[in-house]
């Protein structure tokens, strides 16, 4: 493909994706990167007005949600993340692919050079077809491989299926998450909480055991952890401790695979505007005013996150092992 068809084809591929990413281009609080100055050079845009801010309406959608369901919809980096060639023919396996930091994430690789395969729910389908669209785009190799990784048979299946479709495997970001919001311990029976630990904790688990024996010197993993992991909400007792233990694995695997050469960081994020959020993370009530108690006054959006997926995945930031990367939006965790 010619870098003219490439062209044509990503404004092709953008245009078609809908309403949904209309919006996003169209509403002036999402058009990060597009402002310039009289030079042409790229202005400074103010980070408490560069995105929406509560009060939201409420809303709610049966889990696991869907991006293009959600009001105002998430900013993935779709319009703004442009690349240079950073990770220029590497092989991503993305977990949560087709939404939050996982979209945001495999769009930024795609842009960078990487082929990506992403993993997702079968029911988030109309999500995942979107961003392989967006990877195909920039001439890329996209594999969709849709499953529940509460299953360890499909978990091994999955790095199987990534390493042919893709030819190898160097970058394995971990990212898909259950959370759900309860008022009270007692309300989470023993089926959820197996539910949330086994999304969490043992996916992971299986798919970096599945993944090392393709991995080379100089790959890398990442896990998603969050702020839950230093300041645990009272309302996310299940959830909250299946983000320290990835923090915690984060450190003990780097610990054990840095003599091999391979690094292993986390990305911890304050409170983004992403379905999780919308399909039970948080109550109705309280999404009205999501974000608006850190020190910017609003959640963050997935694309602000997608440059530390990408630092962390690259080759120049080979001396990071064993870290937590942060983007709290000032609640200063981690």
């Amino acid at each position: 493909m010619t870098n003219e068809q490439n062209k044509i084809s990503r404004r092709q591929v953008i245009s078609n994706l809908g309403v949904g990413l209309a919006t996003v281009v169209a509403a002036p609080a999402f058009a990060a990167g597009g402002v310039q100055g009289a030079d042409g050079t790229p202005a400074l845009e103010d980070p408490t007005t560069k995105y929406p801010k509560p009060p939201f309406k409420l809303q709610s959608q049966p889990w696991p949600g869907l991006v293009s369901q959600m009001d105002p919809k998430p900013d993935h980096g779709e319009t703004s993340y442009k690349g240079s060639g950073r990770l220029k023919g590497r092989k991503a396996l993305i977990t949560g692919g087709d939404s939050g930091m996982g979209r945001a994430a495999a769009i930024a690789y795609a842009r960078e050079g990487a082929d990506v395969a992403i993993n997702y729910f079968p029911t988030e389908e109309p999500d995942a077809k979107e961003v392989i669209a967006l990877i195909k785009a920039e001439g890329r190799k996209g594999v969709a491989i849709p499953g529940d990784l509460r299953d360890e048979a499909f978990c091994k299946r999955l790095v199987d299926e990534a390493v042919r479709g893709l030819g190898g495997l160097d970058i394995v970001v971990n990212n898909a998450g259950r959370q759900q919001s309860h008022k009270s311990i007692l309300e989470i029976s023993t089926e959820q909480f197996d539910w949330t630990m086994k999304t969490n904790i043992y996916a992971p688990f299986w798919i970096i055991k599945a993944a090392l024996p393709h991995l080379q010197p100089g790959s890398v993993i990442i896990g998603t952890t969050s702020e839950q992991a230093y300041d645990p909400s009272a309302d996310l007792y299940d959830y909250a401790q299946t983000k320290a233990a990835t923090m915690n694995y984060v450190k003990s695997l780097a610990k054990q695979l840095g003599p091999k050469g391979i690094r292993v960081n986390g990305v911890a994020p304050g409170p983004i505007w992403t379905p999780l959020q919308v399909s039970g993370g948080s109550t109705p009530e309280r999404l009205q005013n999501f974000g608006g108690d850190t020190a910017l006054g609003r959640p963050g959006q997935p694309a602000e996150l997608a440059s530390i997926y990408v630092q962390l995945a690259a080759s120049d930031g080979s001396f990071a092992t064993g870290n937590i990367y942060g983007s709290g939006g000032g609640k200063g965790q981690p």
